[in-house]
């Protein structure tokens, strides 16, 4: 079987997950190998993510190397198994392989988890507020080009809406709320938009106040996205050019810890406290009526 030379992340992953539990083991690639028969060039590119393993063998890997979590390999096993195929599919070659793996991930999510400081996050935004900023960015120029990348990040919404949607936290900065991208009236519907979306169930959104006491340093926007029942938990980082995806146990306790002093200094979501009679605002809901209102 060929070799694959552009790897997804969902291939990515499976590999580091084997390399990470055979290196707990303390074992080595030609040891590790023999527990299945595999060679040890074979096994360093099923960790590398370039060639699959049947599921059968990847259960007795996982019991090789004394990995006693069900959960774990049974998330490893649909890992394994996963086609890879959905919506997003259509889009490749339209659409960097990042995209494409962040679709797939959110596909996949039981929760996400995001901070952005001066964009709406992408799951919220409007399509006339989506077109707007792709039309003062330099990731996409041709129209056309454009109008692919605005349908497919209104497709990634879609998750928002499904039987059986992700919990989503989302922790806004109140510069995001002041940008204007396309205008007053886009910026209104995205407001609006913003609204409706925090009476959903399954969503909440916090907004960081500029005059929030002790900011956290973490100036990077990011995402945080669970799966398979919470066992797997995967950090996406958006950059100038390129986007990079983080798995290992430290960066996921450090993103976890990131985003939980956000939240806690970041305004309610929404304050039902007596005191919110008054006319300070006190919760991110009314901080985000408060824009819409007084300047749109």
């Amino acid at each position: 079987m060929a070799l694959r030379t552009n790897p997804t992340e969902r291939q990515r992953r499976l590999g580091a997950e084997l390399r990470r539990l055979r290196e707990q083991a303390g074992l080595t690639l030609n040891e590790a190998g023999a527990l299945i028969d595999m060679g040890r060039v074979h096994l360093t590119h099923v960790e590398g993510g370039r060639t699959a393993i049947p599921s059968e063998r990847l259960r007795r890997l996982c019991e090789g190397y004394g990995c006693t979590s069900v959960p774990l390999v049974e998330a490893l096993v649909s890992l394994g198994e996963d086609k890879g195929k959905g919506w997003w599919s259509g889009y490749k070659g339209d659409m960097r392989a990042a995209a494409l793996d962040l679709a797939e991930l959110e596909s996949r999510a039981i929760g996400l988890r995001s901070y952005e400081s001066l964009f709406i996050p992408g799951v919220f935004q409007s399509e006339d507020y989506t077109r707007a900023i792709f039309r003062v960015s330099d990731v996409v120029t041709n129209p056309s080009d454009i109008d692919r990348a605005v349908e497919f990040r209104m497709r990634r919404q879609a998750a928002l809406t499904a039987e059986d949607p992700p919990t989503v936290h989302a922790v806004i900065h109140e510069a995001a709320l002041h940008m204007r991208f396309g205008g007053s009236a886009v910026t209104r519907k995205q407001l609006l938009r913003l609204v409706e979306l925090a009476e959903l169930p399954h969503v909440t959104i916090q907004v960081l106040p500029f005059a929030a006491d002790g900011l956290p340093m973490a100036n990077t926007p990011f995402n945080l996205i669970a799966s398979h029942g919470g066992i797997l938990e995967t950090i996406q980082l958006d950059h100038a050019s390129q986007s990079m995806f983080l798995h290992d146990p430290e960066s996921v306790a450090q993103y976890r810890r990131h985003f939980d002093r956000l939240r806690g200094v970041a305004l309610p979501p929404v304050d039902t406290s007596p005191s919110a009679i008054s006319h300070d605002v006190r919760d991110s809901l009314g901080l985000i009526r408060h824009i819409l209102y007084s300047h749109y």
